[in-house]
């Protein structure tokens, strides 16, 4: 008889090291929102996994980012916090990058707990050396990795797998790896569930996602975005979400710049938003979308605390 696998498990890495694509693509269906600008995710983000063998909870989690803010610091600690939670850890890495501070913080950090640790080398696709010398070079990394995440303990539980998050290109070994270290366990979640954000959330984050990318070269991490009424309505075509949501950024520069010249940037972002929420809801999402000024909100714990969990 097979024996059910079940596990929580914890991403980490660096900002921008692939860990939001990583987990949409094993899951099959947009999770975490993307962006090519850093600590895009800024909060503990669930995608579920599930198959013959069982079923895999992923936590992707915000960047893991050397800063004093203190929006930066709520999201180290968010993402140490679910590192608790879990039964694997999965440490993201992009190996195109030379391993900076902020990896070595992650790898010192990784080396003091007593973890089950999957390493993903991801984005082998984006490698640029000759292609005779790739294998010998992720061999190096991947001895580089385990002597330093074992340092502490030598028969630390390490694992490696070469993976492309964007192509899919070793996601089946990486799965092998982790039902391998999945302890048996019940399934938490329907067959068919594949994440457990509600509405508002998923909402909100399509829409910030959208004005990420169309503001990335000016105000990307000054944005959020505010659910203040959603109601789900009866037409004589069914039933329809109407949803109205703020943009809210820290001054009024930057409110220009989100509306853009007679409002062509909001209504393009609006536009993008509607487009990927169709793609995911079973009824139309009326958005009433606007932007409003919060000064300096990134400096406001109460802010931040609500925003960031």
């Amino acid at each position: 008889m097979l024996k059910v696998k079940s596990a929580f498990i914890t991403l980490i890495g660096r900002p921008s090291s692939g860990k939001s694509t990583l987990v949409n693509k094993i899951c099959g269906h947009k999770v975490s929102i993307v962006s090519a600008t850093p600590q895009t995710t800024r909060n503990v983000i669930r995608g579920i996994f599930t198959e013959e063998r069982g079923q895999l909870i992923f936590q992707d989690t915000p960047g893991y980012h050397i800063s004093e803010k203190k929006i930066n610091n709520e999201l180290k600690h968010v993402t140490e916090n679910a590192i608790n939670d879990a039964e694997i850890i999965l440490y993201v890495f992009d190996c195109t990058r030379e391993p900076g501070a902020e990896e070595k913080r992650i790898i010192e950090y990784l080396s003091s707990l007593n973890a089950v640790i999957i390493v993903a080398l991801n984005k082998i696709d984006l490698i640029t050396i000759p292609e005779k010398n790739i294998k010998e070079f992720l061999e190096s990394l991947g001895n580089y990795l385990k002597k330093n995440l074992c340092k502490k303990d030598s028969n630390k539980n390490i694992s490696m797998c070469h993976v492309s998050a964007m192509t899919g290109d070793g996601i089946d070994k990486l799965l092998e790896a982790m039902f391998d270290k999945a302890p048996v366990g019940e399934q938490l979640y329907p067959p068919d569930i594949y994440t457990d954000q509600d509405v508002s959330f998923r909402i909100s984050e399509i829409i910030r996602e959208k004005a990420v990318n169309r503001t990335k070269e000016e105000i990307p991490h000054s944005v959020y975005v505010e659910i203040a009424d959603i109601e789900m309505t009866k037409t004589k075509l069914g039933e329809e979400l109407w949803v109205r949501a703020f943009l809210i950024v820290e001054n009024e520069s930057q409110k220009r710049i989100v509306i853009g010249s007679g409002g062509e940037k909001i209504q393009a972002i609006k536009k993008a938003a509607k487009r990927e929420i169709k793609s995911i809801f079973p009824y139309p999402v009326i958005i009433d979308l606007r932007v409003k000024v919060n000064h300096n909100w990134r400096k406001k714990r109460g802010i931040i605390t609500r925003l960031i969990k």
